[in-house]
């Protein structure tokens, strides 16, 4: 089972947390102006790298606090981030 350590309660299951997918993912600045596309390729399209991926989790069993974590896409080897930090550390 993964661990992932939540910034506010320390380490815990994976079951106490729900993924909430890529970090650092802007909203459009003029979502009315994006054609179905455009549109579709926010909503849907992300990364999916082989290494280190920053990713957005929330403690839905404990704090119920969102935070970002980047890990390790080969090797489920995470390290935390700032509760507050907007772009990662890589």
């Amino acid at each position: 089972m993964l661990q992932i350590r939540c910034p506010w309660c320390g380490d815990r299951e994976e079951t106490e947390f729900r993924y909430g997918g890529q970090a650092h993912v802007d909203y459009p600045r003029d979502p009315a102006a994006l054609d179905d596309r455009a549109w579709g390729e926010y909503l849907f399209v992300r990364d999916n790298p082989k290494g280190e991926f920053a990713e957005r989790w929330v403690h839905t069993a404990g704090c119920r606090r969102w935070f970002t974590t980047v890990r390790d896409t080969a090797t489920n080897q995470m390290r935390a981030e700032l509760p507050s930090a907007r772009k990662p550390v890589m």
